[in-house]
């Protein structure tokens, strides 16, 4: 099969060895996959992995023992567990002792024709929803994990930090509840991209060189992929309010973090969350993703993604495995 592989760096392979799934695992023929911030540190050295990257995908499934799986369109949970350690058992399954996290910890990933995973981590794709749209799950979920560790309500003063795909979808989100949401980014066109697809009058948007802090914000949720989205995000929050981390960066930074003492502030971190939801915003229509789409590539010229800058404009980019 052709893979997209990484060991020291990211190389595309024509004949790579086809996965073979185990007893319980479903054998997935992708259609298409989303490449994510993740994917790109990983590259420069996050979390030490080596294999085929990639968690973001669609796909049919060509082989599994649950026949209601066989042929249908699927999405699939990226955290793969054992069910016996005490996190497992204890109902946080996705942080379980042994676990694989597909294209980004002990277990290939997306960007290859083929993959596997088990028959349990599948969600089916609703009919009304395109490939193009189904490959959102994964980030969409995640998104909405946010409002299952924090309580957001109509009134709550709700900054996001980066005008990325990820804020992108985060606002979307926010906006289902109808709370004032602030959108801070360094890009004028992606910015007003969220106010075209999230906005309303919920939404505000601010390029960061313009942003005055005046510490009065609730919630402040950092997307921005980078260490300095912990400093700004400081400098936004009231005493006691609470700050969500959806940044997994591989670069250090020296850091002061005297002022989430000093002001008692909450930091929660976030990342995995409910398909099911996502899959329904997305059946619902409730959430447009169809402007993030920046780029289409096909799996043999995938290997560029990594070589090259992405472009400031860039928000989403989807791989191709068509022939």
């Amino acid at each position: 099969m052709r893979a997209l592989t990484f060991d020291t760096s990211v190389k595309y392979r024509q004949y790579h060895p086809d996965p073979t799934p185990g007893p319980d695992d479903a054998l997935i023929q992708i259609q298409l996959a989303g490449l994510c911030q993740t994917d790109l540190e990983i590259a420069r050295g996050y979390r030490g992995f080596k294999g085929i990257l990639g968690h973001e995908f669609v796909g049919t499934v060509l082989k599994s023992v649950d026949l209601k799986l066989l042929g249908q369109r699927v999405v699939g949970e990226i955290n793969c567990v054992c069910g016996q350690c005490d996190m497992c058992l204890g109902g946080l399954s996705s942080h379980c002792r042994h676990r694989s996290v597909l294209g980004i910890s002990h277990r290939d990933g997306a960007f290859a024709d083929l993959l596997t995973l088990p028959n349990r981590n599948l969600h089916l794709v609703p009919k009304n929803v395109t490939d193009e749209e189904a490959v959102f799950t994964e980030p969409l979920a995640a998104a909405v994990q946010i409002l299952r560790q924090v309580k957001v309500e109509k009134r709550t003063r709700v900054t996001v930090l980066g005008d990325g795909r990820l804020g992108q979808l985060v606002v979307q989100v926010i906006r289902q509840i109808g709370a004032p949401v602030s959108l801070v980014g360094h890009h004028p066109g992606k910015l007003a991209l969220a106010e075209r697809l999230g906005g309303g009058g919920t939404l505000s948007i601010c390029l960061e060189k313009d942003l005055q802090p005046r510490q009065d914000q609730d919630l402040v949720i950092d997307c921005t992929g980078s260490a300095a989205g912990l400093l700004l995000a400081m400098r936004l929050l009231r005493p006691r309010g609470t700050l969500v981390l959806k940044t997994t960066v591989a670069a250090g930074q020296p850091l002061n973090l005297s002022p989430l003492v000093i002001n008692e502030i909450t930091v929660v971190g976030s990342r995995c969350g409910p398909f099911r939801d996502a899959l329904s915003l997305l059946a619902q229509k409730q959430v447009d993703v169809s402007g993030l789409i920046s780029r289409r590539v096909k799996i043999a010229a995938a290997e560029e993604l990594f070589t090259a800058p992405l472009g400031a404009d860039t928000l989403k980019v989807l791989i191709r495995f068509d022939r």
